[in-house]
């Protein structure tokens, strides 16, 4: 079912649902574009709430030239942007360590909640999270993008068609360059109190992932962590010796192959630096700064309640950017790679034309060869994960066999998995996730995680729907 699909009342079943945005940044103009745009007809977007009248104003512009009038609010007014838009529903895309206190106060007023991730940065906002929505009644939605990009969706396809057996043992390991990484120990992710790290900030999609893909949550993690790369040894090995707080005006500016130039950016330019007289917000502050208290190396071990053992790695300094995923079944292997940029230009920025990303998925049953399967094309951002998603969330559509949708149990068990890590790291143990759940309910599974067990000598290429466009892979001449 689909958020759109979900009336707040009997006398607006027939009327467009009003939605009001918390937080201006850059995130949000996925919600804001698509309400004043393409889903116009689906939600009517009412109000902005952000604590820069810049920002705030900023958007009020952007949806008027698509015809849209919203009203602007500090953040002191959420609550009587909500009273006085008679907003439905709330998105929330606000620094990490706000959602909780903006998803309750939604909640309590009567408003469905659609927020980014992650649901929040500690366990105990979880368990409130949780319970407000328990009793308020209302729902709430994760935007959890890379649940509905092709290749992501087709894993979770061949998973539950049961080709490779039940899954035993996950592989997952990301790579984030040096372009992309760079950026979260510039902005205010840089501090575990903002964002809970990379490992909640960032992983808490990638451990969506994989509770999404196994159709199980952890139960213990055990992790390791450190910042090996974004610190001032590293730019002091690189010759940045006169480097200053932000890029903007940096001695070490031109010699600086992880810098940002606000400038050449027209939409950096008008969200933040144009921005930064009202609240002292710097976009471009320097990675290399001793005040970041965030790992950029991350390991964790991980264990399912459901038996599985996964083994998790995330870099965010690498020479390219994409992942890796393998999972190891009691019938067959099934490996998800993805090259999302290849390499970095000379000078560290991105290459141009820019680069298309790539990915490959390829299965293969025991005692036979591998096929690469056809992978669905997905058009625009995020390997086109963004735009089924917005699907999902404003339009109407049919069930989904996947199980795509993640409500606040989904959104918590991931952010535990992050959260439990951090604590690991901390404490140098093991952590059980149940103990900081408490009562949190786990998310329901998408029918059979693996599905039916085939029969071993009996393996039937056109009982898999996935196998009809893929190319076997022979193995090379010797």
């Amino acid at each position: 079912m689909s958020l759109s699909e979900v009336s707040t009342s009997d006398d607006l079943a027939t009327t467009r649902p009003r939605y009001a945005i918390v937080g201006a940044g850059a995130r949000s103009y996925l919600y804001l574009r698509a309400l004043t745009g393409e889903h116009a007809g689906d939600g009517e977007l009412v109000g902005v709430c952000d604590p820069n009248p810049g920002r705030r104003e900023r958007a009020a512009r952007v949806a008027a030239r698509a015809g849209v009038t919203i009203a602007g609010f500090g953040s002191e007014d959420f609550g009587r942007m909500l009273r006085e838009t008679g907003a439905e529903r709330v998105i929330v895309t606000t620094p990490d360590f706000t959602h909780a206190d903006y998803i309750v106060a939604a909640l309590e007023a009567g408003v469905d909640v659609v927020t980014e991730k992650p649901l929040t940065i500690d366990a105990e906002s979880c368990r409130r999270i949780v319970a407000a929505r328990r009793a308020s009644g209302r729902q709430v939605r994760v935007a959890f993008n890379y649940r509905y990009a092709p290749p992501r969706t087709l894993v979770k396809q061949v998973l539950m068609s049961g080709i490779i057996g039940p899954v035993t043992a996950v592989d997952f390991e990301w790579r984030l360059d040096t372009h992309h990484g760079a950026d979260y120990f510039r902005r205010w992710h840089r501090n575990r109190a903002n964002s809970g790290g990379l490992l909640v900030h960032k992983a808490t999609h990638h451990f969506d992932l994989i509770n999404w893909w196994l159709g199980s949550t952890a139960q213990t993690v055990r992790a390791r962590g450190r910042r090996a790369f974004y610190r001032p040894e590293t730019a002091d090995a690189l010759g940045l010796a006169n480097r200053g707080e932000r890029c903007t005006g940096c001695a070490a500016f031109g010699d600086c192959k992880v810098k940002l130039d606000l400038t050449a950016s027209r939409s950096l330019t008008a969200l933040y630096a144009d921005n930064e007289c009202h609240d002292g917000y710097f976009r471009d502050r320097c990675v290399f700064s001793a005040d970041i208290d965030i790992a950029d190396t991350m390991q964790a071990q991980i264990a399912y309640e459901n038996g599985i053992v996964a083994n998790y790695l995330l870099t965010a300094y690498d020479a390219a950017e994409g992942y890796r995923v393998v999972f190891h079944g009691e019938r067959g292997v099934l490996t998800l790679e993805t090259v999302e940029r290849p390499y970095l230009a000379e000078d560290g920025g991105l290459p141009s034309p820019p680069l298309q990303e790539t990915s490959r998925v390829v299965v293969q049953p025991l005692f036979g060869k591998p096929y690469e399967l056809a992978i669905p094309f997905g058009e625009g951002a995020h390997g086109g994960g963004d735009r089924v998603m917005l699907e999902q969330l404003f339009g109407a559509v049919g069930d989904d066999p996947f199980g795509r949708a993640a409500d606040e149990r989904s959104g918590a068990w991931s952010a535990l998995v992050g959260i439990a890590a951090n604590a690991s790291i901390a404490s140098g143990a093991e952590v059980s996730l149940a103990d900081l759940a408490g009562d949190i309910p786990r998310p329901e599974a998408a029918g059979a995680p693996f599905g039916p067990a085939p029969a071993w000598r009996s393996f039937d290429l056109s009982a898999y729907p996935f196998l009809a466009d893929a190319t076997a892979l022979e193995a090379p001449a010797r």
